[in-house]
Parts: structure tokens; sequence; C-alpha cells
């Protein structure tokens, strides 16, 4: 204890030292004219160095900035007068805050270079400014190749979004599955390995800030509580994530403690939900500094409660599929020295469901007859230390995080019984628990942006060790329940890798870059499986070893008004495994699964005419994916992982913004894209012809977003989004596979913003639409009855909230 106590302290002294020095901070020569206010702090942050979030929170003009100045006096130069101010985050980062009211409509969320943020979203101005680290280093967001989009904080707030599933309705390309809160699984692009979640790693690496969050388990849905911005980065991204990021990479970037104010956040919201439970959510948010400019602490919490909405009339109980989230995140940082700064971080959250969502009944009821209640928990902890010192040698960042994840389901196993046993079964339980302990260190150096040469260089080491314990039982005759299955297994899994990338300006304009992540990722499973006769009980180990390479190119070329062309060709890929579940050992076929890799060829342009008012954004991609892993399930509804064929998508993406005005923003984006199965291994029941699945063909959505004063103290603000998700099937057997999509989802909401006040009044499926959101619920009774996963019916959430 006193150890620990005396490292904060020492970390607080070294901090203060550095508070004690600002004023003897070094001083930059900058030759800055009068432009934009958003486009001088864009300057600024380039010359300086430095990270400068929220620059199109400004507007007007700036006065010139020549001469010799540290940091904060450039900042308090160009921002005299204005309508912004300013938050240190360390030495080297800044936040840009609007100095007045709430920001009643955000500025236009990020715009990558190939991809615009998604359709639904709400924008006011443009954020290509933004300095981001998505590629692993400090670069101007405008300039980045890619698909890669911006969701903002403010945009998040204004449209009400709070979780993945939100996230995906704003975002082009961006599937989940539903079977239920942090139950589901992400796809991007069009790149579906399949509806269920099983070994296979997942094809989107899902991040808070720098951490992985999963490997092979369902999306945690983390709230998305006091959130700066979300990141999605399309195509595979290897040579900088490594495994797990087949498809894209999904991450979470929060608010970080600001050293110079005391600040807060209450929120309360109230739901009701036609033929459905109420819900509610509480959240805060308190920012204070512990040594003022030094070292500053951050705290959310918030608890959700989801009423439920589906019946089940076997066992006489209404809305059963009631779901409560709840969690916090801490974050403690401090200025150790001269552009180094430490950030120590702890996250956990916990949601619990009391039942899953499929029904089964006769179409328009929300209804189905289970002998069970189908519960799932899923705990997650992730602690983080993150080092960042910056300087005129470059940039380090280290990330070293301690990842907990328990993760627990139960199924009504009944119909699915009479695959291991002849007699009469009243009532069958599957139930599984999975507990993950990970840590992970992540670091990288990259160079100076402002050279005509500029690279990166990283490490990065993986420690993981899975347990679980799966369970199936049957009672008979009211007899006490008896094991029909057990299995005990533990996996222990190690990535190390070593990655790079350089980046040349060749003139013209015109960039070239290139990458590569070098791997080796081990495997080590050891199982015990109890299975009484017609099963045959056995004991399994085995370990295997994958080597790799993982490569990047990219070429792009700047255009005026900060547009963008470009061509680029990156991979992804998986390593193998084992699969151990069943009644009988798995054949030889399937007894283990092999890696699976993915190409991408993609070219692109961003274009901004129109002054920037008009913001186009377009990718044409084709992906080559060799040995498809996927997750299935056997008769008797027991999972197991194999490598289904080869595949291939041809897809063109397409997102803009309009903004003719200052007060009216008007977003769509489109995909278009033909995932389909090429070759099919002869020992998996597929066809050749048939279309990735979970995946539609077409997909798109709008966004508008319109404010006035009403008077000089209020402002309403107005929003409608709609999306279209296209038909799909469940399976890769296109014979026998159900169909689902082809539905549109809906939001409206009307706001009152006064000072520091908001209250807002929104309307979730508007028109009670029903549609097939996901085709899926059980596995145990997969195929013998229809399942169905209806939208959530017509719900009206009444929310209020101040800061301080």
């Amino acid at each position: 204890m006193r150890a620990s106590i005396a490292f904060i302290a020492g970390l607080l002294a070294s901090g203060a030292a550095v508070g004690a020095a600002r004023a003897e901070a070094p001083r930059r020569a900058y030759d800055i004219p009068a432009k934009s206010l958003a486009d001088a702090l864009i300057d600024l942050g380039l010359q300086a160095r430095a990270t400068i979030g929220g620059t199109p929170a400004c507007h007007g003009r700036s006065r010139p900035l020549v001469g010799q100045y540290t940091l904060t006096e450039a900042l308090d130069h160009l921002l005299a007068g204005s309508s912004c101010r300013y938050e240190m985050v360390d030495a080297r980062t800044v936040r840009i805050v609007r100095a007045r009211r709430w920001p009643f409509l955000p500025h236009p969320a990020p715009v990558a270079a190939a991809m615009v943020a998604p359709s639904p979203r709400p924008a006011s101005g443009s954020i290509d400014e933004l300095v981001v680290t998505t590629n692993r280093r400090a670069t101007r967001f405008g300039s980045l190749p890619g698909g890669l989009s911006i969701i903002g904080g403010d945009v998040l707030t204004t449209t009400g979004a709070i979780d993945t599933g939100d996230v995906a309705r704003q975002a082009a390309g961006f599937i989940t599955t539903n079977l239920g809160p942090s139950r589901d699984k992400i796809m991007l692009r069009g790149l579906s390995d399949g509806a269920f979640t099983g070994r296979t790693q997942s094809t989107v690496g899902t991040y808070l800030d720098d951490v992985p969050l999963i490997h092979n388990a369902p999306d945690p849905d983390l709230k998305l509580a006091d959130v700066e911005r979300v990141e999605i980065l399309r195509g595979p991204q290897g040579a900088l994530y490594g495994g797990g990021s087949l498809s894209g990479v999904y991450r979470i970037v929060s608010r970080k403690p600001a050293f110079d104010v005391v600040s807060g956040e209450a929120t309360v919201a109230g739901s009701v939900t036609e033929s459905g439970s109420p819900s509610t959510q509480v959240q805060a948010v308190l920012n204070a500094p512990v040594v003022t400019g030094v070292a500053a602490a951050r705290l959310v919490a918030y608890r959700d409660v989801e009423g439920g909405y589906i019946d089940d009339v076997n066992l006489r109980q209404s809305d059963v599929d009631r779901t409560t989230r709840s969690g916090g995140r801490l974050a403690l940082s401090a200025r150790l020295g001269e552009g180094w700064s430490i950030t120590l971080s702890g996250t956990g959250q916990d949601v619990s469901s009391t039942d899953t969502q499929y029904v089964t009944q006769a179409k328009g009821k929300l209804q189905r007859a289970n002998q069970v209640r189908e519960t799932h928990s899923n705990r997650l902890a992730a602690t983080s230390v993150v080092v960042v010192g910056a300087g005129d040698w470059g940039r380090f960042e280290s990330t070293t995080a301690l990842i907990d994840h328990e993760y627990a389901s139960r199924y009504d196993a009944t119909a699915a019984l009479t695959a291991f046993s002849d007699t009469s079964i009243e009532v069958g339980v599957y139930d599984e628990a999975v507990h993950v302990r990970r840590f992970v260190e992540d670091a990288v150096w990259s160079s100076p942006e402002d050279r005509r040469l500029r690279w990166l260089a990283g490490a990065f080491l993986s420690s993981g060790q899975e347990t679980g314990a799966y369970d199936l039982r049957a009672r008979v005759n009211n007899a006490p329940p008896r094991a029909i299955y057990q299995e005990h297994r533990g996996d222990r899994l190690r990535e190390y890798a070593a990655y790079g990338e350089i980046s040349y300006d060749l003139g013209g304009g015109w960039t070239a870059t290139v990458g590569a992540r070098v791997f080796r990722t081990t495997v080590g499973v050891r199982s015990n499986v109890v299975a009484p006769s017609p099963g045959r009980s056995r004991v399994f180990a085995g370990d295997a070893d994958f080597q790799g390479v993982s490569p990047k190119i990219s070429i792009q070329r700047a255009l005026g008004g900060g547009g963008l062309v470009y061509a680029l060709a990156s991979e992804g890929y998986r390593a193998g495994g084992f699969n151990t579940a069943g009644l009988t050992p798995p054949s030889a076929k399937l007894r283990a699964f092999q890696p699976d890799h993915l190409r991408n060829y993609e070219i692109g342009a961003a274009f901004n005419p129109f002054d920037g008012r008009l913001r186009l954004r377009t990718a044409l991609f084709y992906d080559v994916w060799n040995g498809i892993q996927t997750d299935q399930y056997f008769s008797s509804g027991l999972s197991y992982t194999a490598n289904v064929g080869d595949g291939r998508n041809l897809g063109l993406e397409a997102e803009a913004v309009w903004r003719p005005n200052d007060r009216f923003s008007l977003q769509g984006n489109a995909l278009l894209n033909t995932p389909k199965l090429t070759r099919a291994d002869p020992n998996f029941a597929a066809s050749s012809t048939s279309a990735l699945p979970g995946v539609p063909d077409v997909s798109f959505g709008l966004l508008a977003a319109w404010r006035k004063p009403l008077t000089p103290r209020y402002d309403l603000l107005l929003t409608g989004e709609a999306n279209y998700v296209g038909r799909s099937r469940l399976t890769f057997d296109s014979r026998y596979s159900p169909t689902m999509g082809g539905y549109v989802t809906a939001k409206m909401s009307a706001q009152i913003l006064a000072g520091r006040w908001r209250a807002a009044l929104f309307v979730w499926n508007p028109f009670n639409a029903a549609g097939d959101t996901f085709a899926y619920g059980n596995p145990f009774s997969f195929g013998q009855v229809r399942q169905v996963t209806p939208q959530r019916p017509r719900t009206w959430t009444l929310s209020v909230s101040a800061n301080f």
C-alpha cells in the first residue's frame, strides 16, 4: 500500500514540476496567416506537432499568428474573443470546446478519406482536419486513405445513440446480429463468416481506446457513455492491428480527464414501449483536477434497465426479455515531464438479460413457447496504463492492459435432446459459462508528421487464458435432471508481433505507403468431455503454431479543398484452432480448423465541392477470402468450427453530407455489394453459389437534422433517420436457410436546448414495424421451429440532462 501511495505521489510530484515549469515551456516559431479559425487551429496543431481535436466547434476568422509562442500562448492568441475555449488533455493534446451553450448541432463528424461517417448522423461543419491515431500515429483525418468513419460524441448525444446497435444504424456497411444485448457479433463491408459466435476469432477488432476487448467472444455491447468519438475502420487491418481485424476495426475513444476544469453531467431518461415494460436510464459524469494543471480524474457511472416485450405462452410470463446494464469508468491522468503523460484507467460493465428476444409464434405476435427462461450475462473488466511521449523526435505510446471477461448463457434444449436419448424428455437445459483473462502490451514509436519520410515501428504481445464449462441436462418423468453432456475446456493463446509502416511524399501531392506485420500465434487446448452412452467420454490435448506476414500498400494524391484519391491493398488473417465439442469425438476433418486469409483491393475518392457544404466519399473494393472459418452447430445443438471454402465480395460504398446552411444538414449512405462463396468445401453442407450469410446485398440510410432558435435562450432541434437493411440468408446452405432482413428502421426526436439543460423526446420505430432482423435465437430448436427476431415495438423516450 505504501509503495502504491509513493508511486502516485511520485507521479504527482513529477507532474507538479512540469506544472511549475509551464511558463518556461519551449517556444516555437509560428507563421499562420489570418484564415478561418478552424483552419488556423489545424495549422497550429501541425506546426506544434500537437493533437488538437474539436476544431469544427469554432467559427469566424482568426488573427494572424506570427512569432515565438508556447503552445498555450498560441492557443490564447488564436481563441481570444472567440466562442471557443481549450482544455489541455496532456502536454501535446488539446480539446477545443464551445465556450457558450450546448453544441446544438454537432459539427460534422469525421468524414474519412474514403468513407464519411455513415449514413445517419447529423453534422455541421467538417472534421476532416481532426487529428486521429487510428493508423497508429497522429495524422490529420482527412489525409487518411481507406474506409474510415468517425461519429463524434456530440453526434451520439444528439441522435440518442448509446450502444453498438445504434452505431450500426449510423455507419455504412456496419451490420450486427440481433440475438440480444451483449450476445451479438459485428460484420463490416459484407464480410460475414456466419451469424453464430463460437471458436472463430471475431472478424472485427473491438477496441476501447487502444485496448482490444474481445477475441472470440460476442460483442460486450459497451455503453457509449462519455465518449469522445467512435471510429470505424473498414477493410482488413492485419498490418497494424493483427488477427481479429479481418474486416475492420470498431474503436471507442473515451473522453480523457481535463486538467484545468471541474465539470460534470447528469442524465435521466424513461421509456415506454407499446405492449412492453417501461425502461430507465441514469448516467453521471464528473471531471476534477487532482493537482490543477498537473493531474486530473474523470469518472462515469451508469445503470440502464431495458424492459422486455416478448411473452412466453408456455411459461405464462409476459415481457420476459428484460435487460439490465450497469457499469462505469475511472481514469486518472498525470503529466510526467515535458511532452510525457500517463493515464491509468479501469472500465467495468455488467449486462444481465432474463431471456432472449426471438419469437416462434404466428407473424405479428411477440410470443414464443419455451420450457425454460434463456438467461444471459456478460461481465467485462479492463484496466490499462497508457504512457505517451512526444517531441521533436516523434511520438511514443505504450498501452499495457489486463482484460477479464466472463459470459454465460442458458438455452432451452428440449427439442434437440432426441439426438441424445430415445426416452421421453420433459425439459432439457444447456448452460455454458466462459471466463477469459488476457494480458496485452502494444508499444509504437512514430516519426514526426511534418517530414517527407514518415515511419512507425511497433511491437505487440498478447497472452490469454480461456476456461469454459458446458453442461447439457435433461429431466424425465419428474426425476432429478441427469447429465447428458459435460465438457470442461481450457484454451491458451499467445500472439507475438512486430509491425511497421513507411510513408513517403513523392511530390505533386502524391504519397506512397507500405507496411507489414510479422506475427506468430500459438494455441494450446485441453478438454475433458463426459458423455454417457450413446455418447463417448474422452480427453483431448492439442497444440498448434501459426506464423506469417500481413502486408499493406497504398498510394494517394491530395486534391484541392481537402479532397483525396487513393488506391490500396491490404490483408487480414485469423489463426486456426481445435474442435472438441460433440456427443462423439469430431471426425478427422473437423478435429481442427485452419487459418483463413483475406485480401482487399480498393480504390476511393473524396470531394468537397461548394466550399465544403457538400462532401462526397466513395470506395470501390474487391475482397478475396480464402479458407473461410465459420461457427456452425451439429444437429444436437453443440457447436463446431469449420473452413467452409473460399469467397469474394465486390462492393461500392458511397456517403454524402449536405449542409446548405447552419441550421440544416442531410446525410446519406449506401452499400451495394455481392458477397459470394466461390468454392465450397465438399465436406460442408454448402453450395459454391451461396451468398455469404447474414449480410445483405443492399443497405442504405438517411439522417436529417434541423435546428431553430426559439428565443435568445432556447433552441429547437429536430432529427429524423431511416435505414434500410436488405434481405440475406442465415446460413451458407441456401437450400434450407431461412431468409431475413428486408426491413426499415426509423427514429425521430424533438429536443429543447437551454444553456446547460437539454430535454429530448425520442421515438424509436415510429411506424411500429415488425420485420425479421435476425432469423435465429436458439441452436437447439433451430431448424425445427421458425425463429424470428422482430424489431422492438414503438418506444417513446424522454430524457433530461444537465452539465456544469
